[in-house]
């Protein structure tokens, strides 16, 4: 272990270990080893993953080494997969690394249950038959599918599965678990212990903001009536009585307590979006219950008893000017506090798990810990079919996203590169191909450029209007953009969107962070990234 803290120190820093041992411990399988999944494999494998199985049944060709870095001119004539797969095995020795020669579209016709083995499936450059059929093979055994796709100036990335439950969601910003508006008994007692009129400069100064705001906020509610400040103009004037408790002005825990002031009128209880989680049926858990859906329910039964309607304190205290005495006082309440509201949660975990016939200890105190000390910002993520988005999208928003300058171009590739699945599977080739070469310039004539064209909008304005659009409003420029491409992978939007699906991956194994929802375009045009909500 301590080679491989060694080894991903910088990464260990962000996902911690039990992130990395998650994704040591993850099987993924990759389908078609152009640029854009080499480049997506390429990051889990130098980010450490525990094993992948590269499927393709190419084998390499000179246009290929225009845009895979990860072959050369020695691997004209050789199976791709095991190029690819040989490269990417030097740059990680402790990645298992396997390929199979064989086409991944028929092995998702022939062999189904091949799937079934992976932690998380990778799917590029599959027409869109091919993704509805691998979609439903991954949904059926609860394996994690990630589709990705680049094309000329273009790329997607879209998640496909039931559900992803995470616990260490991580927000960039989150307000932090002070209960200054709602003090415990300790918290109130050893504020009650400091005396903020006192002479001596160095203690007025070095006092806490938790605890200046803590006995602020009840002589507050001593004048108002048990009310904490909540108008604009009150907010104001809980701030003017800070400043008046000042001595000077540099006094930086008065400035401190005047910032976070706002703390104090926060709302009790919990937000809309843990209330939607509390509330959801599969609360109503039984023995097939995932261990996530137990906590949650174990969290509800704290809510609405001990908790008396707030979740579990988190515990952790941020930086703040402050005597070391006093802080570390502070940090003992904190986590007391922290450790009581887990027993309970604990407690009622343990009590469900023996209600729906489970080992009581099947759940470890560590994970439960873990739970309760995000427990406000744990996130549910569900997942249409992509059958589902293809025949039935949010009609609404898809007619916003046409018709908003913003969305325009994105929702246009989004359509054609749907239409250029269905184009190659009428003619055997994308448009703009011809003479069956991949290099978009080999082009015989305008004519021929001009009919892939007409096809390629008549397919697109059929999808339109099957959808129920007005299908005007398709940009007539990106047609011909797409057509120009010819089904090139361009190394660099190739690079980008490998980037993209291979950072999903690791939110998805990881368990941490939240995986994005809905289709991820990249406009390589205006070099725009927007997501498509369908």
């Amino acid at each position: 272990m301590v080679e491989a803290k060694n080894k991903y120190d910088r990464q260990l820093r962000i996902w911690g270990e039990q992130g990395q041992a998650a994704l040591e411990s993850a099987s993924i399988c990759l389908l078609n080893c152009g640029p854009t999944g080499s480049e997506t494999l390429k990051n889990l494998v130098l980010g450490g993953v525990g094993s992948i199985t590269l499927v393709d049944g190419s084998r390499v060709e000179e246009g290929d080494l225009g845009n895979n870095f990860m072959l050369d001119a020695e691997s004209i004539g050789l199976s791709k997969a095991k190029c690819v797969c040989s490269f990417l095995q030097e740059l990680n020795d402790s990645v298992k690394a396997k390929f199979v020669e064989e086409s991944p579209d028929a092995l998702i016709d022939t062999n189904p249950s091949f799937f079934c083995q992976f932690t998380l499936v990778i799917a590029t450059q599959l027409l869109e038959t091919s993704v509805l059929k691998l979609d439903k093979i991954c949904r059926q055994s609860n394996i994690m599918l990630i589709v990705a796709r680049s094309y000329g100036l273009t790329g997607l990335v879209r998640i496909s599965l039931k559900e992803h439950d995470v616990i260490e969601s991580k927000p960039d910003h989150f307000l932090d678990d002070l209960r200054l508006h709602n003090p415990w008994p300790e918290l109130k007692k050893f504020a009650d212990s400091i005396d903020l009129n006192t002479t001596d400069p160095v203690v007025h100064k070095h006092t806490p903001y938790v605890v200046i705001l803590v006995k602020m906020a009840e002589e507050w509610t001593q004048r108002h009536g048990g009310c904490l400040p909540s108008t604009r103009e009150e907010k104001k004037e809980f701030k003017e009585l800070l400043k008046s408790q000042m001595l000077a002005f540099d006094e930086d825990n008065y400035k401190e307590a005047i910032e976070a002031s706002f703390k104090v009128s926060a709302l009790r209880g919990i937000s809309a979006h843990l209330r939607q989680i509390v509330d959801d049926s599969l609360v109503q858990v039984d023995s097939t219950s995932s261990d996530f859906w137990v906590l949650v329910a174990a969290l509800k039964e704290f809510i609405e008893n001990e908790g008396q309607g707030e979740p579990p304190l988190e515990g952790s205290l941020p930086d703040m000017t402050s005597l070391t005495e006093y802080y570390i006082s502070l940090q003992k309440i904190y986590q007391a506090k922290a450790e009581a509201d887990t027993a309970v949660v604990e407690y009622h975990t343990r009590n469900i798990l023996k209600r729906i016939g489970r080992d009581p200890g099947v759940i470890s105190k560590s994970y439960i810990k873990n739970f309760c000390r995000n427990a406000r910002k744990i996130t549910v993520c569900r997942y249409r079919t992509i059958e589902d988005e293809f025949t039935s999208p949010a009609l609404s928003e898809l007619q916003k996203y046409l018709t908003d300058e913003d969305y325009s171009v994105a929702v246009g590739f989004y359509i054609l590169l749907r239409a250029v699945d269905r184009f190659a599977a009428n003619y055997n080739r994308f448009p703009g191909m011809f003479d069956g070469s991949k290099a978009y310039l080999l082009v015989k004539s305008h004519s021929e450029m001009d009919d892939d064209i007409s096809r390629l909008k008549t397919i697109a304005v059929g999808i339109l209007s099957d959808l129920g659009c007005n299908s005007s409003a398709l940009p007539e420029d990106l047609i011909s953009e797409m057509c120009r491409c010819g089904g090139a992978e361009l190394h660099a939007v190739a690079a980008f969107i490998g980037g993209v699906a291979s950072q999903e991956v690791i939110k998805l194994i990881t368990k941490q962070f939240v995986p994005m929802s809905g289709t991820f375009i990249f406009n390589g045009i205006d070099h725009k990234s927007q997501l498509l909500l369908l």
